[in-house]
């Protein structure tokens, strides 16, 4: 219907479409009582591991965890700093406070809206030396610089290979959050074509019901080729313990619900073919939107293959245009209009406005417009048209 309201996100076709296969793995679980951990766990770490290329898939609790449980299973924790950047979701710099380090914030790509590997070496070679371990002192902390944590975001690779080549310059271990990126690729120069999560010392991703896999319910996983690190993230899950009983360390209730990790194992079946869709109606998009005045449409670089978790664009008068969409019945969401360092929870970290500038100019301007694998191509006619004949006030 050419009235029908246009959803931001739609996640009830992919569950009736895939309700038989849910209902069945719902129904495997009951009558087997498996509820925490068992083969449904382990078949989804397998095939998932294998889907990104990776050695070892851990299964999480959700996306927080998967960071944090990362950090502390990489070494770092208290006495370390970590480097990532200001536009992000909150959970990215809360799991590494929460592993017990500092955070030291840098700017991102003004087009891929990523880490900034410009900003990254830049903000290195202005830090001071720690005489004992001859890393970077954090310039906010002053802290040793340990880790750095680049953000996949909105689906889309970070520079890996320029960021690799700062952080070995100086000695730093790189942790993917990838946690919007199930399947996204890029292409590392002499390597070809990999997954994200397959690029740092490990990685973390997100199974939140939106996410381009999503469960039906919380969830998340760990990737790495390192032996030790999927040991221990697979004993911080699960009360440090090694074997049951048998406490190695002091861990956490972090488990990957095996219900959740049967509802997976049916979803990752379809990945390839939603972000198919996801990257199909991109580039609808781009050629819809790209010839309205004042409109920024998402730039992929040559280097990567985004799969689209969302379409961000930028226009001035972003709250306007919201409101205007709303009113034609388009839902828009905002992802992120509040940067990391001007929020009130860190406000004692001493950033303010002008802290950084490309950071801050992308959340005023930012709105995401609908993107699922299912979206139709009268839909984004429709959101397009509504754009056009958007007229800011004054």
């Amino acid at each position: 219907m050419p009235n029908e309201p246009v959803p931001f996100l739609d996640l009830v076709t992919p569950h009736r479409e895939l309700e038989d296969d849910l209902v069945a793995a719902f129904r495997q679980a009951l009558r087997s009582a498996g509820f925490v951990g068992g083969a449904q766990v382990e078949g989804f770490e397998r095939e998932f591991a294998d889907y990104c290329g990776a050695r070892h898939c851990v299964g999480v609790a959700n996306g927080t965890d998967a960071v944090r449980f990362t950090l502390m299973a990489c070494g770092v924790g208290r006495g370390d700093a970590v480097i990532t950047v200001s536009h992000t979701f909150i959970a990215t710099v809360e799991a590494i406070g929460q592993a017990g380090a500092g955070t030291e914030l840098i700017d991102v790509d003004e087009r891929t809206y990523c880490m900034s590997p410009a900003a990254l070496d830049a903000y290195l070679a202005s830090c001071a030396t720690d005489p004992a371990t001859g890393r970077p002192l954090g310039r906010r902390t002053g802290l040793p610089v340990k880790a750095v944590v680049p953000v996949h975001l909105y689906g889309q690779a970070a520079d890996m290979d320029a960021i690799l080549s700062i952080a070995a310059r100086y000695g730093l271990l790189v942790i993917e959050d990838a946690c919007q990126a199930h399947g996204a690729e890029y292409r590392s120069a002499g390597r070809g074509w990999r997954r994200t999560g397959t690029f740092g010392k490990a990685a973390a991703f997100s199974f939140y019901p939106g996410k381009n896999l999503g469960a039906c319910g919380e969830g998340g996983a760990v990737t790495t080729d390192d032996d030790e690190v999927a040991r221990t993230v697979r004993m911080l899950r699960d009360h440090g313990q090694a074997r049951k009983h048998y406490h190695d360390l002091e861990g956490y209730n972090g488990r990957l619900d095996a219900i959740q990790a049967a509802f997976l194992r049916v979803k990752l079946q379809h990945l390839n073919a939603w972000n198919a869709g996801r990257r199909a109606a991109a580039a609808r998009y781009a050629e819809l939107l790209s010839v309205i005045p004042g409109v920024v449409v998402p730039f992929e670089a040559e280097t990567s293959r985004a799969i689209y978790h969302l379409y961000v664009i930028r226009a001035r008068d972003r709250d306007g245009l919201a409101e205007h969409l709303k009113s034609q019945g388009v839902f828009t969401g905002l992802h992120y209009p509040v940067p990391i360092h001007l929020q009130n929870c860190y406000r004692g970290w001493g950033y303010g406005p002008g802290s950084f500038p490309v950071t801050e100019r992308v959340c005023g301007e930012i709105i995401s417009l609908p993107m699922f694998p299912t979206l139709t191509a009268d839909q984004q006619q429709r959101v397009a048209d509504s754009i056009a004949a958007y007229r800011p006030q004054g």
